[in-house]
């Protein structure tokens, strides 16, 4: 049997990642460099018809010329999140998306981790207030690794908002409907119109909540916090620490493995790619059912109001 063909766009660690869990689920993967390749390169490659899927790992604001060369060609893509940061743009990607739509998905890879499924499957209903936190110090995020070299220290694409928007996501899958109703931002003098820091505001019928994340954080911080009329949910994902108080107080056990994350998301994918039923059918990112998140994220972004000025060095 002929073995599965993906092509990985983007040579960066999430792409490289992508490529050796890729192998690892014995797909043939061929890991491309962005750099002077382009959405016609691509083109041309699809045409040849030996590629039965693509992930695209590249920055955000040139993903839709990629995602119209699969669609053209009949071949779905994986492609990493934020889809967009403007909704115009988004419009645009969604209306090039149609034909794989059903076949391709968006890397929220926090869908599959353990204790968000426990969530997604838990009768949240009592929740009045709910909390989504996720914060690190940028300047000592990656070994050698610079912000001001970074995707994330630029104007368009990048910020805190658009990286680390998981959390946004998890939050319009737990509270289908949300409505945003604010965006507070901090900023730097040495990187203008870049969020370091991101509360955004958000209504769910009776709920209200909030997202915040930031760049600042001296201790990695990533919590969803769920208060209800009945129990609270505290769960704390760097400690691994899952508490319910109130009804059914109890503590809970997630082991697992953050690549199992990605892993999981790739198993989706190839399956969609070749036409067959994903394993995660309730939560699995499938393009045309994320969108959702997208808006939100993008609507996010484009609402941002910088309030103040982070004094901090971040180099």
């Amino acid at each position: 049997m002929t073995r599965m063909q993906v092509l990985v766009i983007g040579a960066g660690s999430i792409g490289r990642r992508h490529a050796e869990n890729l192998a690892v689920l014995g797909v043939a993967a061929d890991l491309i460099s962005w750099r002077g390749y382009s959405a016609e390169m691509l083109a041309t490659r699809l045409a040849m018809g030996d590629v039965q899927g693509v992930v695209i790992a590249t920055a955000t604001q040139i993903r839709l010329a990629l995602v119209a060369a699969c669609a053209a060609a009949d071949v779905p893509f994986y492609v990493e999140k934020p889809l967009a940061f403007q909704t115009d743009d988004l419009a645009l990607i969604t209306a090039a998306a149609a034909p794989v739509a059903q076949r391709s998905v968006i890397g929220f890879m926090m869908r599959y981790h353990p204790a968000f499924r426990y969530l997604a499957g838990a009768d949240l209903s009592d929740t009045y207030r709910f909390g989504f936190e996720i914060g690190h110090d940028v300047t000592e995020w990656r070994q050698n690794w610079r912000f001001s070299d970074s995707y994330a220290a630029k104007p368009t694409g990048g910020g805190v908002l658009l990286d680390l928007c998981h959390e946004l996501d998890m939050a319009a899958c737990l509270f289908p409907g949300l409505a945003l109703t604010g965006v507070d931002s901090l900023g730097h003098a040495a990187y203008p119109g870049v969020d370091l820091a991101s509360q955004i505001r958000l209504t769910a019928g009776p709920a209200t909540g909030d997202v915040a994340m930031d760049y600042l954080a001296p201790v990695s911080t990533r919590r969803i916090t769920l208060r209800g009329t009945e129990r609270l949910h505290d769960f704390d994902l760097i400690a691994g620490r899952y508490a319910i108080t109130g009804q059914g107080a109890r503590e809970l056990l997630f082991p697992f493995a953050r690549n199992d994350m990605f892993l999981a998301a790739m198993t989706d994918f190839l399956a969609l790619a070749q036409g067959n039923a994903p394993a995660s059918v309730d939560l699995v990112p499938r393009f045309d059912l994320a969108l959702p998140s997208c808006a939100l994220i993008a609507k996010a972004w484009e609402a941002r109001r910088f309030t103040g000025t982070i004094q901090k060095d971040i180099p």
